[in-house]
């Protein structure tokens, strides 16, 4: 079942590690940067309880893999299983007419109507998602009165703040945006690597060897971008990262991606997608609180 892809990388990483469940999974060192990176770019404008969160951040952002846990999978794969096309979008074939669609399961039954796979993947309306819940809870955050009311919102705002940036930085990874996910599939005239390790080596194995926080953080954009389309930023994003599909596979093939790997244009590439990823979760994370300012759209008739 295709959904169980997206369990590789990990299950790899416990493999190679040796380790139990929920100890390092990007995996997580990547996204622990990413979460980290964002939170230490904010604007001075943002409320101080959201500025001094980058530590949580980091800890939350590598969260839904941590739910993926293959006991909890073994005892029932709701979770595990059920909420693993949400890391992922697969752009080969889809058409952008299911990406318009109004929620996730207009998208899917647009994929039907088309004969297109429905496991294409869920990221860009988890992403979605996430970004409106922040926007409502930001929204109560402004009129609250009751400081004891406030600091839970407060609490209920990180948290989402730090989901998200789970699937945000998913979507700094060309794998999570392709059926070439783990290896190469189909037709290969370049001779592209076809193992089932490839997701690992490059998200995890690499990322744990040779990048830190201080490689990242000073390539997180200085100035934020407030979105008036939150949607169609999403999906450059997305779009943006799955055009540089071909320069990872290009990389790979020159010099396998692992902890040895040696080549100054792997690192700059890795580097520069875990930034995208900060400066695109740093961005939405502000457009939210922004917006969330803006007057309420009208209930209609």
């Amino acid at each position: 079942m295709r959904p169980i892809r997206l369990l590789v990388p990990v299950a790899a990483l416990l493999t190679a590690a040796a380790a139990p469940a929920n100890t390092a999974r990007w995996g997580e060192p990547g996204h622990r940067m990413i979460g980290e990176a964002a939170g230490r770019a904010l604007p001075a404008d943002m409320p101080a309880f959201f500025r001094n969160a980058a530590a949580d951040f980091g800890y939350l952002n590598p969260e839904p893999d941590r739910w993926r846990e293959f006991g909890e999978v073994a005892l029932d794969s709701a979770l595990g299983i059920g909420t693993s096309f949400e890391h992922f979008v697969d752009f080969e074939g889809v058409p952008d007419a299911a990406f318009a669609a109004p929620h996730r399961y207009e998208y899917l039954k647009r994929l039907r109507a088309v004969n297109k796979d429905e496991t294409a993947g869920l990221l860009p309306f988890r992403i979605l998602e996430l970004v409106q819940t922040l926007r409502v809870e930001w929204r109560l955050w402004r009129v609250t009165t009751d400081p004891a009311t406030r600091t839970r919102i407060e609490a209920r705002i990180v948290n989402d703040a730090g989901i998200l940036g789970h699937y945000v930085g998913d979507g700094a990874n060309p794998h999570h945006t392709t059926i070439h996910h783990n290896g190469w599939v189909g037709d290969n005239p370049k001779g592209y690597a076809t193992d089932r390790r490839t997701h690992y080596r490059f998200e995890s194995a690499y990322v744990q060897g040779h990048v830190a926080l201080a490689d990242v953080q000073p390539l997180v954009t200085a100035a934020p971008v407030v979105f008036d389309n939150v949607r169609g930023a999403t999906m450059a994003y997305l779009r943006t990262t799955f055009g540089q599909l071909e320069t990872l596979y290009d990389l790979d093939k020159l010099e396998a991606f692992d902890e040895r790997t040696q080549g100054a244009g792997h690192k700059k590439f890795v580097v520069g997608r875990l930034a995208a990823g900060a400066t695109m979760l740093r961005d939405l994370w502000v457009t939210a609180y922004v917006t969330s300012g803006n007057p309420v759209p009208a209930r209609p008739r």
